[in-house]
């Protein structure tokens, strides 16, 4: 039943949007907006072109609005939106020099029940390494860097949010979040090799 009710709620917001409501609609951005960046986030790993992709699906969306019928939940369109626009932009990085990306391999791979890890003595020994790592490393990272990537990934504030918290373009605050990142993943990489 609580999910009949989460769809009437967005039937509505979409009847308002499409009456010309754009509240209606920063609400369902509101709502969806982690759900899409985390898809996007399964194709393209950047994270600035995940972030640019998933508003730009958003925004292919609103432009779109008028013609959504209703006849799937509004999640379930923005979904193939989202994955639209993320195949979209391997498929132009694929065209460029150097690139060997097959998107159906991708998608596949995203959804593929094989990613999920069995709990033994020794992922769970990695498992602690990693958390370890990724906690030292953080500790580590100079103050205005591990604001941002802490502001993002475990207050869940959007880019906008941060800037204004942290009173700092929004382009300074991907870059912030971007290098803290980079020296995580640089950080952990030796024990995703082994």
């Amino acid at each position: 039943m609580v999910n009949k009710s989460a769809s009437v709620s967005d039937e509505q917001l979409v009847a308002r949007a499409k009456q010309g409501d754009n509240r209606s609609f920063d609400l369902l951005v509101l709502k969806y907006q982690h759900k899409v960046l985390a898809l996007v986030r399964r194709f393209v790993r950047d994270p600035v072109e995940a972030e640019d992709i998933a508003q730009e699906a958003f925004l292919k969306a609103y432009r779109a609005l008028a013609s959504f019928r209703g006849e799937s939940a509004f999640y379930t369109w923005l979904y193939r939106i989202a994955v639209n626009a993320a195949k979209n932009a391997l498929d132009s990085r694929k065209r460029r020099p150097g690139s060997d990306v097959d998107i159906d391999e991708i998608e596949e791979f995203a959804f593929s029940d094989s990613l999920r890890v069995e709990e033994n003595p020794e992922s769970l020994l990695a498992s602690e390494d990693l958390q370890r790592v990724v906690q030292e490393t953080l500790a580590g990272l100079p103050d205005e860097l591990r604001q941002a990537l802490v502001l993002r990934e475990f207050e869940g504030m959007s880019y906008e949010e941060i800037a204004t918290a942290m009173s700092c373009p929004i382009g300074t605050v991907r870059s912030r979040i971007f290098r803290a990142r980079e020296a995580i993943d640089e950080a952990i990489r030796p024990l995703l090799e082994s």
